[in-house]
């Protein structure tokens, strides 16, 4: 194998994989299961469409999610989280948590800026 780049510090090297604005949110979104490219649109409405694709298949290409075709007409494809996505779990728990405490110092209350979510529902 060779070595194509090198790192300052190996939180670049997650942070190439993981990193950006909509990723995280994505994978936050497959740890509670299997979802189709147009429930992930509809939970994530700032994102646009295009850049849901292209995430999901930068997501896909370094093994993180998983890519299920079904054979059917119409065709219906799912994405989940890998085994080695599934990995990622912790960190997204702890950012999440973060996020949280982050929130709460910042605005006091977290009802007044977190959208009524199914993954709001954590206390």
């Amino acid at each position: 194998m060779a070595v194509a780049k090198k790192y300052n510090i190996s939180v670049e090297a997650a942070l190439e994989v993981i990193g950006g604005k909509w990723k995280c949110v994505i994978l936050c979104h497959l740890m509670h299961g299997k979802r189709r490219t147009n429930d992930l649109k509809r939970i994530m409405p700032g994102i646009t469409q295009k850049m849901l694709t292209q995430q999901l298949r930068e997501l896909e290409q370094d093994g993180i999610v998983n890519r299920i075709v079904y054979h059917q007409v119409p065709p219906k494809v799912e994405y989940e989280l890998s085994e080695y996505g599934d990995s990622l779990r912790a960190i997204l728990n702890a950012l999440c948590t973060w996020g949280d405490q982050h929130i709460i110092k910042e605005y006091g209350d977290k009802s007044l800026v977190l959208e009524d979510s199914y993954l709001n529902k954590r206390d």
